[in-house]
Parts: C-alpha cells; sequence; structure tokens
C-alpha cells in the first residue's frame, strides 16, 4: 500500500521538530550540568537541526521548537 507524499512530508517535518526539540533540551542540560565541552556539542547540534528544519520550511520559532 502506498503512502501519500503529504504523509511522508508530515512525518519528515515532525522528526524535524523533534530533533530542534531534543537538541534545545540536550542544551539545557548541558548549561545545568555546567559542562562547557557539552555546552559546545548541544550549541552545534542545536544549529544543525534548526538549519536543517528551517531550510525544510519549518518555522522553527513558531512552533515552540526554536531557539532559545
Amino acid at each position: 500500500m502506498a503512502r501519500s507524499p503529504e504523509v511522508a512530508v508530515n512525518e519528515v517535518a515532525e522528526a524535524l521538530l523533534a530533533r530542534v526539540r531534543a537538541a534545545r533540551a540536550g542544551l539545557a542540560a548541558a548549561r545545568e550540568a555546567g559542562d562547557a565541552y557539552a555546552v559546545a556539542v548541544a550549541e552545534d547540534e542545536l544549529d544543525d537541526a534548526v538549519r536543517l528544519a528551517r531550510r525544510h520550511g519549518l518555522d522553527v520559532d513558531a512552533t515552540g521548537a526554536g531557539e532559545e
């Protein structure tokens, strides 16, 4: 059974937004732990996640999955 392209697009969008949310949570945890290296890694992950989401036309700020 073939799925419609719209369903696949929605799944990709949700996955991208979930990645942004997870990256934000990881950054918050690293900051709370006071681990400078983990903060740097988490900031890079968040930057990548936000960039990729925006490249796919997602407004991460409006969805609550945006940057701090």
